[in-house]
């Protein structure tokens, strides 16, 4: 469907779309839609985006209007604004619906609603009419316990369809949905759930995971008494079905209450869809309250205009219900496309477990991490050119994914395919920046910025800047930013999270650098973990990008350390292959392929072989954790270990941290 531009067509544009693409895509329908009810023509994508930030409640009304929005009762206005700026924004005045009722819309016999399969069992279907007559049933169930709008409910669930029928059976309710994924630890869970006050928990009795199955019915009951607002405990048992647990309400018990005809209750746009979390790695985390009508809209916009997800195409992102983009991901429902879920590892029983998922389930979109895309590059994974013949675009988000990850992807993946590198965050549940059917893809790049995003690189000074890093900030509202952080009076924690740097100006704490030429865009990583050798401001990912593509080097991580002296060292940890270990050159060769393909600059002062790098339950790499175990801090103090994907991976960090301490003590 796609042309494919070849390698060494042009300079560095890998893909663009074809003639089809341009011509019936959800953008350009919008495109038409403007041209035909507003009167308004835009010749390029860049007009478009900056006609969709200059003014952020014309635009927002355009697109509600654009999607055909159900309001119970109609908005009496957009956007208000009050002096106290974004933290205080409203969206919406007046204006009833709900989130449930859009997915129903688009309930049809044509196709089914999901796809399922686990590590363990064969893909199995859930139609459009069995989720309705589930989400009935249990939202009937929690109505007769007394759950109704502004209630939270809370859940523990795996990647299953369960956790999607609880979910909008809360949501038909106006209740409050709260979600973390079945492996976090038990403080991990009181942490969050905690501080939500939740009457109802939906878990599991465990789950699996590279071919191993945990036990986890015996935890609900105790973390039910720890946190008295949860009255009722509902136990899924999917691993061990014969499970039972005094004190829970099996699953299907629920499942078998009358429901009759699926109702809505219709709250206010800015009423609390679901409460999302940061990932407390180095403190209490965040409960982040989104709005219901802003991750409506936001998410119908970014998977119908810049994903152009379609009805009846199948639409997957790898994903835990305790990461963001689970939340995304269901929202293709919203479009009219089949959810794919998998649930397990991406890698057993062999790094092509989610390809072959994708295969069997014919899926049109496929997204995961840039890590998992990494790894199967390592592996030398590559398939038939007509391996996917149903895929149309592969998504990448959760960290910078570099150059030869898109030559691997068009080289070993499949030729016409549309690579759509995204970057968002937990803080507004979407994308910042991504793809645009409208433009091409470039080596390294992410196409654009998002509509009604206004983004922009900032200097020191706070001044716009093109082709060199810069803070990410964003200066127009957003409607899917947080309502509130949960307990926040005044909004003293939202503000200090985001308002401090650049005042009235969300500060997200990435480095970027956007292109004069065509406005495409490179994350370099977290600004807080952003190196700075002698005055350069040098992005974590350029390093992983040299380091991670040798043979040797399975992965790293990098940090900069501020010493008392006033010196500055870089460190780098690698994990080696066995082409690496086999060799004692490999620090020689780390240093000279930095020097070669980066600068002088990237060179690290010290490089320390480690068993593994630390990633958080969100596959982030901990460079602000290992960068205050090496200033000092003790390791219970910067990370929760029960947020992490590897606990013991610190461990090795900690015994590295005193002997280097001790030795630059001595000089």
């Amino acid at each position: 469907m796609f042309h494919t531009y070849h390698m060494g067509e042009s300079e560095d544009r890998i893909w663009k779309p074809d003639a089809l693409l341009l011509r019936e895509s959800g953008m350009t329908r919008f495109l038409g839609w403007l041209q035909e009810q507003r009167g308004l023509v835009f010749a390029d994508y860049e007009a478009l985006w900056q006609w969709s930030v200059a003014d952020p409640a014309v635009f927002w009304a355009a697109l509600a209007d654009f999607f055909e929005l159900h309001f119970h009762h109609p908005p009496t206005s957009i956007l208000h604004l009050p002096e106290e700026g974004m933290v205080a924004a409203r969206w919406f005045e007046g204006a009833t619906l709900s989130y449930a009722e859009h997915v129903f819309r688009r309930r049809t016999d044509a196709w089914p609603a999901i796809l399922y399969r686990t590590e363990a069992t064969p893909i199995r279907s859930l139609s459009w009419q069995e989720l309705e007559q589930q989400v009935a049933s249990v939202a009937a169930w929690l109505r007769s316990v007394g759950v109704g709008p502004g209630d939270r409910v809370a859940s523990a669930l795996p990647n299953i369809p369960e956790a999607v029928v609880a979910f909008l059976a809360a949501n038909s309710l106006g209740a409050v949905w709260s979600s973390c994924a079945p492996e976090f630890g038990y403080d991990s869970l009181l942490d969050r759930f905690g501080q939500i006050e939740p009457t109802v928990l939906f878990a599991s009795d465990g789950y699996g995971y590279q071919g191993r199955e945990y036990h986890r019915a015996g935890l609900w009951t105790t973390l039910a008494a720890e946190i008295p607002s949860i009255r009722h405990v509902v136990l899924a048992s999917f691993i061990f079905p014969e499970t039972t647990v005094p004190g829970t309400i099996p699953w299907k018990k629920v499942l078998s209450v009358e429901g009759g005809p699926l109702q809505f209750v219709a709250v206010p746009f800015d009423h609390p869809l679901w409460i999302l979390y940061s990932s407390g790695t180095t403190g209490h985390p965040k409960a982040m309250v989104h709005r219901t009508g802003g991750c409506l809209l936001e998410h119908l916009k970014a998977l119908v205009l810049h994903q152009d997800v379609r009805p009846g195409e199948r639409y997957s992102w790898y994903s835990t219900t305790g990461w963001m983009m689970w939340n995304y991901s269901l929202s293709s429902l919203l479009a009219g496309a089949t959810l794919l879920l998998y649930d397990g590892s991406p890698t057993y029983p062999g790094p092509d477990a989610l390809w072959r998922f994708a295969r069997q389930a014919e899926a049109s979109h496929v997204g995961t991490s840039a890590a998992y895309l990494l790894a199967c590059m390592k592996a030398g994974l590559r398939f038939d050119e007509d391996a996917f013949p149903m895929l149309r675009s592969l998504g990448s988000t959760g960290s910078p994914l570099p150059p030869e990850a898109y030559e691997w992807v068009y080289q070993s993946v499949k030729r016409d395919l549309w690579l759509q590198s995204i970057s968002g965050g937990t803080d507004v549940c979407t994308a910042f920046v991504g793809p645009s059917p409208l433009l091409p893809v470039h080596h390294g790049r992410m196409q654009c910025r998002l509509l009604g995003c206004d983004l922009e690189a900032y200097d020191e000074q706070g001044l716009p800047v093109r082709d060199r890093l810069g803070e990410m900030v964003i200066r127009q509202p957003m409607p899917s930013m947080p309502l509130q952080f949960w307990n926040d009076p005044g909004h003293a924690r939202y503000r200090s999270s985001y308002f401090e740097h650049f005042p009235g100006v969300w500060t997200h704490g990435d480095w970027v650098e956007i292109s004069a030429a065509d406005g495409s865009l490179a994350i370099q990583g977290r600004s807080d973990a952003t190196l700075n050798r002698g005055g350069v401001r040098i992005g974590t990912a350029e390093v992983y990008r040299v380091v991670e593509s040798m043979l040797e080097v399975k992965d790293s991580l990098v940090v900069g350390i501020e010493r008392p002296d006033g010196a500055y060292h870089i460190l780098l940890f690698v994990v080696l292959t066995a082409a690496g270990k086999a060799h004692s050159t490999w620090e020689e060769k780390v240093r000279l392929k930095l020097r070669l393909h980066a600068s002088p600059r990237h060179v690290p002062d010290v490089l320390f072989e480690v068993p593994e790098i630390p990633y958080t339950l969100n596959g982030k790499k901990m460079e602000m954790p290992v960068k205050r175990i090496f200033l000092g801090a003790a390791p219970e103090a910067v990370a929760h270990r029960d947020t992490m994907k590897n606990p013991l991976a610190l461990e090795a960090f900690v015994g590295l941290a005193a002997a280097w301490r001790e030795a630059s003590a001595k000089g």
